[in-house]
């Protein structure tokens, strides 16, 4: 939890919530669809985001326990600000002809991170189709996937057969998505109560 937020941010989350209304929706999904919604300048998110409470619960419990926070690039790790993560590319060997080295790399932090890891996946929708095969295969459990990878070939996709695959997850259903995206979503939990007033 952070101690201080800078005025900027304090008066953008006041112009957001006079653009949005966001007092219906649960505690740690309102949190989750500002802060993208922050993050981005674009309403629009607040539609197109799936958010389960339950899974945020568990994914911002895991994390405040100190559960390891995996993402498929380094652009979504860095934008965590308040934690370390493990960088699935940076795992990555060359990839086969059959598969990218996102998918590769997330094969690869399957097996160090088998159980109890959040994971984040904001650029590639191969890594999200990789995480759901991993998970189907029961090679790894999570108390969370944020899944926002971008782009116009493959993300709808990987983002439906996350939802479908019963993982605990928050994701959206169109083409939008990227590393801001999943970053802000995951800052989201961490920063869940702290003076912004997320959860106000």
């Amino acid at each position: 939890m952070r101690t201080t937020v800078h005025p900027i941010e304090v008066e953008s989350y006041a112009i957001l919530r006079t653009r949005l209304d966001t007092s219906d929706l649960p505690p740690l999904t309102r949190a989750v669809v500002e802060r993208v919604v922050h993050t981005s300048a674009d309403t629009g998110w607040a539609g197109d985001l799936v958010c389960d409470e339950a899974a945020l619960r568990a994914g911002r419990e895991a994390l405040l326990a100190g559960a390891p926070l995996v993402t498929d690039v380094r652009m979504v790790a860095v934008g965590v600000t308040s934690r370390a993560a493990t960088v699935a590319l940076d795992l990555a060997h060359a990839a086969g002809e059959s598969t990218t080295r996102s998918a590769a790399g997330i094969r690869a932090a399957v097996t160090r991170y088998p159980d109890g890891a959040v994971w984040a996946i904001g650029n590639a929708p191969t890594a999200l189709v990789e995480l759901v095969r991993c998970a189907e295969a029961g090679l790894v459990s999570t108390p969370l996937v944020v899944g926002l990878p971008v782009g116009f070939v493959g993300s709808v996709a990987a983002k439906a057969a996350l939802r479908a695959s019963g993982l605990p997850a928050v994701s959206n259903r169109s083409e939008r998505g990227g590393a801001a995206a999943a970053a802000a979503a995951v800052n989201a939990l961490l920063y869940a109560g702290d003076p912004a007033g997320e959860l106000a």
